[in-house]
């Protein structure tokens, strides 16, 4: 059994081998050059001298050197174009040259024992290629940068793709030239800022702390690296964008007490007698006791439950308006309402006949009603929340 269980692991290893060996023969043919060379440099990693590992060594002889000469070939194209647009590229083709070369380094040599040779791989130095390809493409980055800066008062969007430019370039090249103090510069010039109002068009008087809270925008957590709400003015900034809550109508039902009258019937307990044969004589235990049962008779009671209702709802728009143009952008319904709901109950009879839920109430009493300023108050938490929805998914300038 055991013999039986070692040959089928021995296949099982011997079938995964060429299956992977396969793998790396197909990669190769269909040009997938930097799979085989990442599937030959693993298999080789764990034991590069042996003889079952022999087909990775050359087949990774074979894959970085068309990879080598693709990207030496591509880069040659590249660069006969002058197309400014082709620095990256460009600068990318030379790191891929350079990291190939590092991740087979540790291996080499590498020994073919069928002609007793070391294969052959051309390293070549790519540093000064490097060094040149990302100054070239730092440059432009940077130019491209200012460029747009400079083109930034037509169009916010210009300072944004200046300021992503300038940071892949700071990612690139860290410190380069002025690029930071630019970074920053593009970054305040790109904000949107948004000043935020309440206004009430009802003839409802709208509680201060409502208002107060709605405009609480630090508490919304909203601003983003491109947009800022401001709920007070700043007179040295222009703002680009209003934001608008306005109240269209405030509707407060009555205080109402709403009544319900349930009558419960139950069999309890009240007290024993003693238990008596068919011929009337108490029946008695083996100690010569009476036999005491338990005596039940029938209980009622009503039992009043009282419901204390009182409502609030808040109707709305939320505008967006551009300030230079003073146009309308966007408008949004928003509504909220608050339920008050207090229950208490009294009841009339014998309250044995009442279930434990019933019971509950009667330990609850009236209360007073909140006023029509707390109601209203009251719906802003979920307002609140409705407002922040409406603002983060509908930006200003996408």
């Amino acid at each position: 059994m055991r013999k039986t269980t070692l040959l089928l692991i021995l296949l099982v290893l011997v079938l995964a081998s060429c299956s992977s060996v396969k793998t790396t023969e197909k990669a190769i043919n269909s040009g997938n050059y930097e799979k085989a060379i990442s599937l030959s440099v693993e298999k080789l990693a764990k034991n590069k001298n042996k003889e079952k590992n022999q087909p990775y060594v050359t087949m990774l002889q074979e894959a970085f050197k068309k990879a080598t000469d693709r990207n030496l070939d591509r880069i040659s194209f590249l660069e006969k174009e002058k197309n400014p647009d082709n620095l990256e590229t460009i600068y990318n083709l030379y790191q891929r040259l350079h990291n190939r070369q590092e991740q087979i380094k540790p291996l080499l040599p590498l020994r073919i024992l069928s002609s007793g040779r070391n294969a052959k791989f051309k390293l070549v130095d790519y540093t000064d290629r490097i060094l040149e390809a990302k100054e070239n493409y730092a440059s432009y980055l940077y130019e491209n940068g200012v460029a747009l800066l400079n083109e930034g008062d037509r169009n916010k969007i210009n300072y944004r793709r200046a300021f992503d430019e300038l940071r892949h370039l700071d990612n690139i090249s860290p410190n380069y030239k002025d690029t930071r103090n630019l970074i920053e510069e593009a970054h305040a010039k790109g904000i949107d800022y948004v000043f935020v109002s309440v206004r009430n068009r009802t003839n409802q008087i709208i509680p201060r702390r409502l208002e107060r809270d709605l405009l609480a925008i630090d508490t919304y957590g909203l601003d983003d690296l491109w947009t800022q709400y401001h709920a007070q003015k700043d007179r040295n900034i222009q703002y680009d964008f209003d934001l608008e809550l306005d109240f269209r109508d405030i509707l407060i039902s009555p205080e109402q007490i709403r009544e319900k009258e349930v009558i419960k019937e139950r069999q309890v307990k009240d007290g024993y007698k003693y238990l008596q044969d068919k011929d009337g004589k108490y029946v008695k235990d083996s100690l010569g006791n009476k036999i005491k049962i338990d005596k039940f008779k029938k209980v009622r009671c009503k039992f009043y439950e009282f419901t204390q209702f009182k409502s609030s709802k808040v109707t709305g728009v939320v505008k967006y308006i551009d300030n230079r143009t003073n146009q309308l952008l966007q408008r949004f319904p928003i509504q909220s309402e608050f339920i008050f709901e207090h229950i208490y109950a009294d009841y009339d009879g014998d309250r044995r006949a009442l279930d434990k839920s019933f019971i509950e109430l009667l330990d609850q009493t009236s209360v007073n009603f909140p006023s029509n300023e707390q109601m209203v108050y009251d719906t802003g938490t979920d307002l609140k929340q409705k407002l922040k929805h409406i603002i983060t998914r509908n930006k200003f300038r996408n």
